[in-house]
């Protein structure tokens, strides 16, 4: 009797463990805020997840990330960008990568601080300073997001602030195999570089008109058409996104001197299904607007354009 009990354990034990395998693996994720690492060339990274309580795994999801600027990181920008919330109600997911730590040398100042590795020009590093291969980690990122969640890979988009816009440009360059558009945020290149990408993609740079970083007074918003073709800072990204990304450089106003004005650049050839915006917005400081350091939501408003756009 007590072999039979024995051999009847084993087997339900036995089919216990079969049914878990069949099931997979258990799930390292839960709803709303999740902390992941990940090992790039030796340097435990990380990178923060929001999942919205709608996500579904049986269905594709598309997937946003969001790049934080110089002393940021991550969890700052999940917590203040806004894009959780969005995350919430448009069932998407939501990615915020911290860059690393590094000695730089910036305006003629040595300091220690959070830096992506972007396209030189803007700052310097510090002797003997290692800059990191954030394009690896990024691509890693996008790795484990797709064997951990149902990602619809046509439907991947990125949008970056301040070094994290300088951080973007250059993943518009060599991540848009993987990106379907991209948006950078007061800042971009910092020299007029043009460069060769891996796909033209649809682009947005979008500017506060009280940027401190880029203007000793408000730019007006009235007058956007003719800074377009005056205006240093302005003429520098116009013609790095026109030439790298094929664009033609004439352009069309349409938007708000009240709120945001916007440039528009058609492709080239014209039939090609994208586009390249810059936008400069009323009131904004040097900040991501997320509708309480500033009347507009930057989210809500870039998901509206980025969700257009699908990977060829």
């Amino acid at each position: 009797m007590r072999t039979y009990a024995l051999l009847t354990l084993m087997s339900l034990i036995v089919l216990i463990s079969c049914h878990k395998n069949e099931s997979g693996p258990a799930k390292d994720y839960q709803t709303g805020k999740n902390r992941y690492t990940t090992v790039i060339d030796g340097d435990t990274r990380e990178y923060y997840v929001h999942v919205p309580t709608g996500y579904d795994e049986e269905q594709p999801t598309p997937v946003v990330f969001m790049l934080h600027g110089t002393s940021g990181d991550g969890e700052k920008f999940y917590n203040i960008s806004g894009w959780k919330e969005v995350g919430e109600k448009e069932n998407i997911l939501t990615v915020y990568p911290s860059s690393w730590h590094h000695c730089i040398i910036e305006d003629g100042q040595t300091m220690n601080t959070t830096k992506w590795n972007i396209y030189p020009g803007a700052f310097g590093y510090c002797a003997g300073e290692a800059p990191r291969d954030d394009i690896k980690f990024l691509r890693q990122v996008i790795e484990e997001m797709e064997s951990r969640f149902n990602v619809d890979a046509r439907r991947a988009y990125l949008v970056g602030f301040s070094n994290g816009g300088q951080m973007a440009f250059r993943c518009a360059v060599e991540m848009s195999d993987v990106f379907a558009a991209i948006i950078e945020n007061a800042a971009s290149t910092s020299t007029d570089t043009t460069a060769v990408p891996l796909r033209k993609l649809p682009v947005a740079f979008q500017l506060g008109n009280e940027d401190d970083r880029y203007f000793s007074s408000p730019a007006p918003l009235s007058s956007f058409d003719e800074g377009l073709n005056t205006i240093p800072v302005f003429q520098r990204i116009a013609h790095s996104h026109t030439s790298t990304f094929g664009y033609n450089p004439d352009f069309t106003i349409s938007g708000d001197t009240n709120t945001a004005v916007i440039a528009t650049y058609e492709p080239i050839p014209s039939s090609a299904n994208r586009s390249f915006h810059m936008i400069l917005v009323k009131g904004l400081g040097h900040a991501y607007p997320n509708g309480v350091n500033h009347w507009m939501k930057g989210a809500e408003q870039h998901w509206e354009w980025l969700k257009q756009f699908t990977l060829p």
